[in-house]
């Protein structure tokens, strides 16, 4: 299963509402393929689609389609800041990668 972290689910929260939509939540998608396997994405919705799983964590509603929550298992949806940059990350079991083994990277 997916977990998504205090932080995550606060700073989303403050972007919901800065954006005037409170009561929306996020969807988490395939942005595209690297060598390493996909790359998520995050988008602002409202509404739950048909196909959707729905995580709650305090208050924060996070819209993933049931096919892709499988390989989203294990990992967990964080909110980084510090003094270079900020922003969403996934961490947990992904593939790892390295220039070795992939020669488009590195």
């Amino acid at each position: 299963m997916l977990t998504v972290t205090d932080k995550a689910a606060e700073k989303a929260i403050e972007i919901l509402d800065h954006e005037n939509k409170k009561g929306w939540g996020i969807r988490i998608y395939v942005a595209g393929m690297g060598c390493c396997g996909p790359t998520y994405g995050l988008n602002l919705q409202e509404e739950q689609m048909p196909s959707d799983e729905v995580i709650v964590k305090n208050g924060l509603k996070v819209f993933v389609n049931k096919e892709l929550l499988l390989s989203l298992s294990g990992m967990q949806l964080d909110y980084y800041k510090d003094d270079n940059a900020e922003g969403f990350i996934f961490t947990g079991s992904a593939p790892s990668c390295s220039s070795s083994s992939c020669s488009s990277c590195g």
